[in-house]
């Protein structure tokens, strides 16, 4: 019966959710979501990121580098256990690396048309960045959900080899999300948090259904919808500033004399008579 359960079939590259697991798991996820959808609630107005200085930016792209560096080290350490142990042939190929791909040209594609008032190396940096910050909005809560149910579990110790993939894959996930930080277009909204929210909801009905590898049509629709989000959160954040003439008040326009109030027009007149009457004094001390 053990080795039933062990060499089960699994249709993709994690085991999905099932029983009151699942059930446990879309409760999280509207929870968190109604969180979201107060915050936003909250948020007043587009709050710009804080832009860091010369010195913190040059260790944030060393700490980026690095991490992406372990992450590779680890990943090739993984799959050489997997192919030691004979693992990779049950690798089945991903149906939303070409969604992905797409989303990627076309939001950096959008940010280079909105961003029009920045020169040409901004509009290029924040083009970059909106690319590869944007898959790491749908990466992070992803991974949290499916990295213990990774499949097939690699032995002798399938949490080390888990480990061993994921944590610096958590750390790249988070360098590039700080990437954001260097565009100066970059501003936290309503449409961001709402955006998020609506990613997270999604992701509650997909695992109402367990969560599944997408190789059917239900878990493929349901990852292609939030991946589409993600890239949605990650644009509103590129949207431009309304004009600042669009958004402030009208000036006052001065009332004619006629219209304003009588005591107004009173008080003017008796300034005029104290200056005319200074004015013929001064005349005749000089004379």
């Amino acid at each position: 019966m053990r080795e039933l359960a062990v060499t089960k079939t699994v249709d993709g590259t994690w085991v999905s959710y099932a029983g009151t697991a699942k059930i446990e798991l879309a409760i999280v996820l509207v929870a968190v979501a109604a969180g979201m959808v107060y915050a936003g609630t909250r948020l007043r107005r587009p709050v710009r990121l804080p832009r860091p200085g010369e010195t913190a930016t040059r260790i944030m792209v060393m700490a980026w580098l690095l991490a992406i560096m372990a992450f590779l080290a680890c990943a090739a350490q993984y799959v050489s256990a997997m192919r030691q142990h004979h693992l990779l042939h049950r690798l089945p190929p991903h149906p939303i690396t070409p969604v992905t791909s797409a989303c990627a040209v076309v939001i950096f594609v959008t940010i280079l048309i909105v961003a029009r008032s920045d020169g040409w190396p901004v509009r290029l940096a924040s083009a970059a960045i909106g690319a590869m910050a944007a898959p790491m909005v749908f990466e992070f809560p992803f991974d949290l959900i499916v990295m213990a149910r990774t499949y097939p579990p690699i032995p002798p110790d399938p949490v080390l080899y888990r480990v061993l993939f994921f944590a610096p894959l958590f750390l790249v996930e988070f360098a590039t999300l700080s990437l954001l930080t260097f565009a100066p277009m970059v501003r936290l909204r309503r449409a961001t948090v709402f955006s998020f929210a609506l990613m997270l909801a999604v992701f509650a009905a997909w695992a109402l259904s367990g969560f599944a590898f997408p190789a059917t049509p239900g878990p493929l629709a349901f990852n292609v919808l939030s991946k589409i989000l993600a890239f949605t959160t990650a644009l509103t954040l590129f949207l431009p500033q309304r004009s600042q003439a669009s958004t402030s008040p009208p000036a006052a326009v001065p009332e004619p004399a006629a219209s304003q109030p009588s005591y107004q027009r009173l008080s003017r007149s008796a300034r005029f008579d104290r200056r005319a009457r200074v004015s013929k004094i001064e005349g005749a001390n000089l004379r």
